[in-house]
């Protein structure tokens, strides 16, 4: 059986008040991250606060596209889409 493999579009906010997923709007999650953009910061609070939530392993999510921009790919493996969209949604 293949490996599962999820693609998930984000739209990042750096320096907020805390980590938070804000919403997800036409297939695209909105996440506050509480680090600065700065040398990757950012980017790493991501991983692992996206790590958390879906309950995978930081090496299971891969930015794919957006590494200095706001807007971002990341791959998960491991999960289906809709194992990724079902723990991701704002409750």
């Amino acid at each position: 059986m293949p490996e599962s493999k999820a693609k998930i579009e984000l739209r990042v906010q750096p320096n907020a008040p805390r980590n938070k997923i804000v919403s997800l709007t036409d297939g695209v999650l909105q996440v506050k991250i509480g680090a600065p953009p700065v040398r990757g910061k950012a980017n790493d609070e991501l991983i692992s606060f996206l790590s958390k939530h879906l309950g995978v392993s930081r090496s299971a999510l891969t930015i794919v596209t957006g590494y200095t921009s706001r807007n971002k790919v990341i791959t998960v493996d491991g999960l289906s889409q809709e194992e990724v969209i079902q723990r991701l949604s704002p409750s």
